[in-house]
């Protein structure tokens, strides 16, 4: 029986009108994304035979480090959801603190939900277009903003109330990583070796279409960064994105990186995330079945300019198409989509 989460949303929402578009077939994968990465990082540490205890205090105290509540009142019962094996979701972002020398509080470049299903044994990833036109829980006066404003107005929290609120569906726990953090991350494992996507020169790098690459960090930071000359715009970055961050998650996952103290001072340095040690734990025991595939997807928008910038508008069908991907993926009911911040009924 799928989960119900009862209590989760209100009143009725007025459909935008729709456009033509063409849906994003999901594709499948067989490696992890990078919050599998920490993940694996801070459980194999723990299991990993003669390196126990010394590994486990360091697992631990990095999970500690890590360890930032969002302030917000969950979704649904998230400890019973854990204890029952059931489906779990946390949003994952990238933001640009860190990267480039800048120290102050960013915006968020990088937006992707994963649900982890132990049962079907399927990890789901959809990317958010940073720029998707919404309501910012809490700040509704300055509607309209971008998707990607909601971490800068006010911090984790505001950003899981707000996509929760966009697309009707419980976000469990978040994970977020900045880019200057990525390119640390990718360092400490000793850089990756990537097959870009298309051809192009961006910050003085330049890449070619499925020719591999050794990329270190400021390589692949500028591989991902690129927006404005990729045919596909922001939806071909996050292409690039997931490309990167599942092969760091596929490197970081070998037991040479994972008793690498680099990698893992790293990761308590350039992360913050809700998931305690103890979930981590629940996590590493019940859920690491999730990875044997993984089915990726992205929320796609058309360009619309208001008040002098351009946003990202996704259709009320586009909008529902992922909600049913994303809650079909944690085993919950079918229900509306979510429109600007407004609730509605899950039972509907």
């Amino acid at each position: 029986m799928p989960q119900k989460d009862k209590g989760y949303v209100n009143p009725e929402i007025s459909p935008r009108s729709e456009r033509s578009k063409k849906h994003h077939q999901a594709k499948k994968n067989h490696r992890g994304c990078f919050f599998w990465g920490l993940l694996v990082t801070v459980i194999a540490l723990i299991v990993g035979g003669k390196y126990a205890y010394a590994k486990y205090t360091n697992a631990k105290n990095a999970a500690n480090t890590i360890f930032q509540s969002s302030n917000v009142k969950k979704a649904r019962d998230v400890n019973s959801t854990l204890k029952d094996g059931h489906p779990v979701s946390v949003l994952l972002m990238g933001t640009d603190t860190g990267a480039l020398g800048r120290d102050f509080k960013g915006r968020t470049d990088t937006i992707m939900i994963a649900v982890l299903n132990p049962n079907k044994k399927t990890m789901t990833v959809v990317s958010l277009p940073r720029d998707a036109k919404v309501e910012v829980s809490g700040y509704e006066s300055k509607y309209p903003s971008k998707l990607n404003s909601a971490y800068f107005y006010g911090g984790s929290g505001t950003a899981v109330k707000t996509v929760q609120n966009y697309l009707n569906v419980p976000i469990d726990f978040y994970a977020t990583i900045n880019m200057g953090g990525l390119e640390r991350l990718i360092d400490s494992v000793g850089g990756l070796d990537i097959k870009p996507l298309l051809t192009f020169t961006y910050d003085n790098q330049s890449f070619v279409k499925d020719e591999e690459t050794h990329m270190d960090g400021a390589r692949a930071l500028a591989y991902v960064r690129m927006r404005y000359t990729d045919p596909q715009g922001d939806y071909g970055r996050q292409a690039r994105q997931r490309q990167v961050l599942t092969q760091l998650a596929f490197k970081g996952s070998h037991l040479m990186s994972l008793i690498n103290q680099k990698f893992l001072s790293t990761i308590s340095k350039q992360m913050v995330t809700d998931l305690t040690f103890d979930d981590l734990l629940v996590l590493g025991s019940k859920y690491r079945v999730a990875t044997h595939n993984m089915v990726t997807d992205h929320l796609a928008g058309q360009p619309n300019q208001e008040n002098g910038e351009s946003f990202e508008v996704p259709t009320t069908k586009e909008r529902q198409r992922i909600t049913n991907l994303l809650r079909k993926a944690l085993d919950l009911n079918h229900a509306q989509t979510g429109d600007s911040g407004e609730w509605i009924d899950a039972d509907d």
